[in-house]
């Protein structure tokens, strides 16, 4: 054998050996931490490095669960409630007023008698943007613009915009439902770190006379994501499912069948009935449902397209039935009854009303901010007694 193959034949025979010290050693720090140990590492590393971004999308969840009331509250506009809308005046009014505006308009029947708001989704003035209608308030007989604005201008549609994609658009929302997953591990292997052995449950529950402020610190993190485990990991699931539906919606669908949408037509203008004339079709379409939106024709399509409530859909503000109407021969050209549709598509549209609260109207909404507050709190506590264990801040 040459001098140069003894060489390479002792340099992998170094190589071999020292990845197989490695493999050992490696073997070893695994099997040597208990998986409570692994659980509290996963746990604390992942607290400190999604835990400032958790803790924004969390408070300005918090927020946003009364975000209509708040921004009633913000922008008080002085108007004469109305037992009565006038659909026609208020669609003509949109017209009047906004004559560039030849796409189709959406207004929503909040049934309150105050105002009728208004969306035009693709205005010229957001283009580019992914997510930036032209907002509008109409007085109740539908005569009079009494506010207008563009979403993401005004502080509560600011707020949704960094809840739901960190200000960064599509990009943001992609991160937010990946932050979502970190934030399930979170919780979990929280759960799993803090499990007591059989016998000590009453123990581990307890607060314990402690003379340390770590252990103090400790008792109110443990107490905290007790009492809110169950509403943080709905509000997580459900947030992750409706941030990134492309990645999410093979599990429902794997799991419970196809998920069933609307469909959308597209007809050519001609002359159109009375918004009045379409809306009683609708109705009688589905005489048992809530009429809660009212999507117009626009100058290339003429198609009126409604979105109602079922007494078996869960979301009061967004429902998931749909009433089509051929604008130009009044004839219904599709119903889509979510009450009729399959199981996935049911559960699918649980998520928003369970995501923001309305499902459980008031008692609901309540738990909700806090558990958005108390995510906050678990953070905090967790950073400052990471901080004080590590010797980065003072021990005062």
């Amino acid at each position: 054998m040459s001098h140069f193959m003894r060489i390479k034949r002792d340099k992998i025979a170094k190589y071999l050996n020292y990845s197989e010290h490695v493999h050992i050693w490696c073997c070893f720090m695994i099997f040597s931490l208990s998986w409570r140990k692994i659980a509290r590492r996963v746990h604390l590393y992942l607290g400190i490095s999604i835990g400032a971004l958790l803790t924004l999308i969390a408070l300005s969840g918090s927020i946003l669960v009364y975000y209509p009331e708040l921004d009633g509250q913000l922008n008080k506009l002085s108007v004469q409630s109305s037992n009565t809308i006038n659909w026609d005046e208020a669609y003509a009014t949109l017209k009047y007023k906004y004559p560039g505006r030849l796409g189709s308009w959406r207004l929503e029947n909040t049934a309150t008698g105050s105002v009728i708001p208004a969306r035009y989704y693709k205005p010229i003035e957001t283009k580019g943007q992914a997510f930036a209608p032209l907002m509008v308030w109409l007085n109740p007989i539908g005569t009079q613009i009494i506010r207008d604005d563009f979403w993401g201008n005004y502080f509560v549609t600011w707020v949704y915009n960094l809840h739901f994609s960190l200000l960064t658009g599509s990009t943001g929302t992609l991160i937010v439902g990946y932050i979502g997953i970190g934030t399930l591990i979170l919780i979990l292997s929280g759960l799993w770190a803090w499990w007591p052995k059989r016998g000590y449950w009453a123990r581990s529950l307890k607060f314990k006379a402690r003379s340390t402020k770590l252990g103090l610190l400790y008792d109110w993190h443990k107490f905290i994501g007790l009492c809110f485990i169950l509403p943080l990991l709905v509000l997580t699931i459900t947030g992750i499912m409706l941030a990134i539906p492309n990645q999410t919606d093979p599990i429902i669908t794997a799991l419970l069948g196809k998920i069933e949408k609307p469909t959308t037509t597209v007809i050519k203008p001609k002359n159109y009935i009375l918004l009045s004339d379409a809306i009683e079709l609708a109705q009688k379409a589905m005489p048992s449902a809530r009429l809660a939106w009212i999507e117009t024709p626009s100058s290339s399509n003429a198609v009126y397209r409604f979105r109602l409530q079922t007494t078996n859909d869960p979301s009061h503000r967004f429902p998931h039935s749909y009433v089509e109407i051929n604008a130009n021969s009044a004839e219904i050209i599709s119903v889509f009854n979510v009450d009729n549709k399959s199981p996935a598509t049911k559960v699918k549209n649980w998520l928003h009303p369970l995501h923001d609260g309305t499902i459980g109207n008031h008692p609901l909404r309540v738990l909700w901010v806090l558990s958005g507050i108390a995510n906050a709190l678990l953070f905090s506590l967790g950073l400052y007694r990471w901080l004080l264990k590590t010797r980065r801040i003072n021990n005062y």
